[in-house]
């Protein structure tokens, strides 16, 4: 009998800190950070390579004059 005490305990505990998440949280994009977009391959004009992307593909910004 105490055990059923303990999980239900447990379960309320999971519950409670289920029903305060707001979804899963995105992973940090160091791409968009950069003002930058993913391309596969490399990256053509306007734009140039700036970094690799978590997926492996090239990380590319606009070129501005």
């Amino acid at each position: 009998m105490r055990i059923l005490h303990v999980l239900l305990a447990v379960l309320f505990l999971l519950l409670q800190g289920a029903a305060g998440q707001h979804g899963f949280p995105r992973p940090f994009d160091s791409c968009m950070a950069q003002n930058g977009r993913c391309f596969p391959g490399i990256c053509r004009y306007p734009f140039f390579w700036i970094g690799t992307c978590s997926n492996g593909y090239s990380c590319c910004r606009k070129w501005v004059a």
